[in-house]
């Protein structure tokens, strides 16, 4: 059991100064008992437990006697004193003790816990103001999105003492990260206007010229090569801005069926993976997950792409997604050339392919299982690949289950439309 910051610190007020009321009773126990043993209280002992005649207080003869029988009666009469004497003194020492120790003791033990209730009290003052840091940080960091509840400040007034300046510095770490992030929106949305919008003018010049009645054959090859050099060039373009979108995490999230997700992806590149002479199957049963419907579609035809485009000829895809252990599951298999185990790690990184091509008629832009990552990782599920023996690759996205189960009919419309 882990205890608390504040517990540390009361038992450390409580145990320092158990320790000092200890030392002090200790020490004065010591000087007590020094102070009974020495030989003036004796002496002072021995006068009062053993007065002169006409005086009350230890027995005496008052007869008169020979010299001899007084003298041994005197004797026994200073040894009986003695003896008297050394009795009270046990018995106030036995008392001195008592008092000392035992009650001292107690006394100790209760002003003690009154200590530790006080310092209970003293920490958890002090410890308030990194009460307020730690609640910040937790609102932020369990925003809905990763750069939501930026705006935050603590913003302690006091004295400036190192609590105070801890509270500043994540402040001013705070604000640096909003701005960061601020510039990166205004950097995506103004990419993606000045990036599409030169492409699709250089598009549209390159079909009005091929598609004249005086372009020879030559110009409208030309054309047809230009054309899709600029389709790879707005492949590479969304596909950039789409993984920077997925970095964050998803906000409107809605209940999601992987299997309407694979039967949709599959229809729409079936013409694709038809002229590539690969087969597509599938095997879907209801596998529910919340999230972004767009961004789950997009993780379905990147996988499926990838399949088919890193495949042999006359080879096959596999999609299936079922519901395991509360979890989405959605495999993709698919045949083609090996793969060695340690090249897997590389392939989710952005602008890494198997065979390190980056010409023109590369097969994409690198970017396919690097954007799939991120938009799972924003759909807190994994993704794991693993190559199969006869060649080609066999990938896992595990995704949260949808609570509800099956989602409303309404919603699960509204997730169709959007796709």
């Amino acid at each position: 059991m882990r205890l608390s910051l504040r517990a540390r610190l009361t038992f450390t007020y409580a145990g320092v100064f158990l320790v000092a009321g200890l030392v002090l009773l200790g020490v004065t126990y010591a000087l007590f008992n020094q102070q009974l043993s020495r030989t003036g209280t004796t002496k002072v002992l021995a006068t009062r437990l053993n007065p002169g005649p006409g005086s009350t207080g230890a027995p005496q003869n008052v007869q008169a006697a020979p010299k001899d029988a007084q003298s041994a009666a005197e004797a026994r009469l200073l040894a009986d004193s003695e003896h008297w004497m050394k009795k009270q003194r046990e018995e106030l020492h036995d008392a001195a003790v008592t008092s000392l120790v035992t009650q001292g003791s107690i006394a100790l033990l209760v002003v003690g816990g009154a200590a530790a209730g006080f310092g209970w009290l003293i920490a958890g003052r002090v410890l308030t103001p990194l009460h307020r840091v730690t609640e910040t940080a937790r609102r932020i960091a369990g925003s809905p999105a990763a750069d939501r509840g930026l705006h935050e400040r603590i913003a302690l007034r006091g004295p400036r003492d190192e609590v105070k300046e801890l509270a500043d510095t994540f402040d001013s770490m705070v604000e640096r990260l909003d701005r960061s992030f601020d510039g990166q929106r205004r950097f995506v949305a103004n990419a993606s206007h000045e990036l599409r919008t030169p492409l699709t003018l250089g598009r549209a010049l390159v079909e009005v010229a091929m598609h004249r009645e005086s372009a020879s054959p030559d110009v409208r090859q030309l054309g047809e090569t230009l054309l899709q050099i600029n389709s790879r060039h707005e492949r590479l373009i969304t596909g950039l801005l789409l993984l920077a979108r997925s970095e964050n995490e998803i906000t409107a999230r809605a209940p999601v069926d992987l299997a309407d997700v694979v039967g949709h992806v599959a229809s729409q590149t079936a013409v694709e993976a038809k002229d590539a002479g690969v087969t597509v199957e599938t095997a879907t049963a209801e596998a529910m997950t919340m999230g972004d419907a767009l961004l789950l579609e997009r993780v379905v035809q990147n996988l499926l792409e990838n399949g088919v485009r890193h495949n042999t000829e006359s080879g096959w895809v596999s999609l299936s997604c079922r519901t395991e252990d509360d979890h989405a599951v959605l495999e993709v298999a698919n045949s083609g050339p090996a793969v060695p185990p340690y090249e897997i790690p590389a392939l989710f990184e952005p602008f890494r392919r198997l065979d390190n091509d980056r010409i023109v008629t590369a097969k994409g832009a690198g970017l396919g299982l690097s954007i799939v990552q991120s938009i799972v990782r924003a759909h807190e599920g994994t993704v794991t690949a693993e190559p199969r023996k006869t060649g080609g690759l066999h990938i896992t996205v595990t995704l949260p289950a949808a609570q509800a189960g099956r989602a409303d009919a309404g919603e699960l419309s509204r997730s169709r439309a959007s796709w």
